[in-house]
């Protein structure tokens, strides 16, 4: 839309309080503040479910891979062959022997659950999720040949451990007795404390070389499950078909969405939900746009009816103020995407600030999942918002437009 040179002095003007105008100035402002914040809420939120979903993808996937090859009973007694297989399936990048088992953990007197997990060396000082967030200790320290292990750091705190401590895993599958089944009782040292970021694996995870978790649950050479990573994570049910069939009647294949399933869900019910509603943030403040620019059509009444006698044209008039409402919703979109990025960029130092203010846990990591608020922005999702926020700034300055347009000269104009 081209303006010609008066039209553009005369949009300006109006943008401007003239004298007895101060009230629609500041409706138009409480406009301009409103479109500022609802496309704020609505970057800061979308962002904040994006990385709320990107984080805990990478970290489950980044302990579980895509899918698990899992046998019946917990146990995969051919697993050589599996692996071999699984390997060997086109789509396949990885695919690693596991062992995954709940039990019981004490130390001083205090007791938790734990999920023990058997892996390869390589596999426990390869793996970015684990190798890469040790707060204490060393991997290094975990070898076969010695009873060291590594726990996550909620676990360590719940237990009261440090490195160097000693904790016992209590194992149902013990030593057979007159008197019954005997639980086995082990003790390892901790040699390592890590934190990968979501609660729920911090709290249970026992991390320790594969030889020692099949010593432990007496296992022999089985291991429970094959872990497998492919070359795109939405495809991998296509992508495992093949390995399905093959490992049909003694193994089943669970992919991170099955086992998922219900978090991923409420993950996209509540993005969606939430969209919609921060939405109607932006409506209503385009709902003040159109009540503005009412009341300058009202205002200018005579101005407008000396501009059509002086020869402007209706379409001239209609985007003038069109040009007055669109200029309101880019300045509160600009402004919008500011206040979003500054808020992303300090979102913990924010969440920290009212927590200390309000004396509540606002991100309690137990209910949360994640130790910290994510964020990931999608430019593509961002420009929606913005596309959406200006043509709703442009339908609602159509009915203004086409109002004063039709404004007629001689009943405006001959009483004066």
């Amino acid at each position: 839309m081209i303006l010609s040179r008066y039209e553009r002095m005369i949009a300006k003007r109006y943008l401007l309080p003239g004298k007895g105008e101060g009230f629609i100035f500041l409706v138009a402002g409480i406009s301009l503040f409103a479109v500022m914040l609802g496309v704020a809420a609505l970057i800061i939120v979308m962002s904040v479910m994006n990385g709320f979903r990107a984080e805990l993808f990478d970290k489950i996937t980044g302990l579980n891979g895509h899918a698990v090859v899992q046998g019946y009973g917990g146990r995969l007694d051919d697993w050589q062959q599996v692996l071999i297989e699984a390997k060997k399936t086109p789509g396949v990048t990885s695919a690693t022997p596991l062992i995954e088992q709940p039990l019981m953990a004490s130390a001083d007197g205090r007791v938790e659950g734990v999920l023990v997990r058997g892996m390869t060396l390589e596999d426990i000082r390869g793996n970015a999720q684990i190798a890469g967030n040790v707060r204490q200790g060393s991997l290094n320290a975990l070898q076969p040949d010695s009873d060291n292990i590594a726990i996550g750091a909620r676990l360590a705190e719940a237990l009261g451990v440090r490195v160097g401590s000693t904790i016992s895993l209590i194992s149902p599958q013990g030593l057979t007795t007159p008197f019954g089944s005997v639980p086995r009782i082990v003790s390892y040292r901790v040699a390592a404390i890590f934190e990968v970021g979501v609660y729920d694996y911090d709290k249970a995870f026992v991390v320790m070389p594969m030889a020692n978790a099949q010593l432990l649950l007496l296992m022999g050479d089985a291991v429970s499950m094959i872990e497998v990573e492919t070359v795109d994570p939405d495809r991998v049910g296509p992508i495992l078909a093949p390995l399905a069939q093959t490992v049909a009647g003694k193994a089943i294949i669970s992919d991170w969405r099955s086992m998922n399933a219900q978090l991923f869900e409420a993950l996209a019910v509540e993005r969606v939900a939430m969209f919609v509603v921060l939405s109607i943030i932006i409506l209503v403040a385009v709902f003040n746009i159109l009540s503005s620019l009412i009341m300058l059509v009202r205002a200018k009444s005579r101005d407008i009816a000396i501009l059509r006698t002086m020869g402007a044209t209706r379409g001239g008039l209609i985007k003038i103020f069109v040009t007055v409402g669109v200029t309101i919703g880019t300045l509160g979109i600009v402004a919008g995407l500011i206040l979003g990025a500054i808020f992303l960029f300090f979102r913990q130092s924010v969440v920290n600030f009212i927590q200390l203010i309000t004396g509540q846990n606002l991100w309690d990591p137990s209910i949360r999942f994640l130790t910290e608020l994510p964020a990931k922005t999608d430019p593509f999702e961002v420009a929606g918002i913005c596309a959406m926020a200006l043509i709703f700034s442009f339908l609602a300055t159509l009915y203004p437009a086409f109002k004063a347009a039709s404004t007629d000269p001689v009943q405006v104009l001959r009483y004066e």
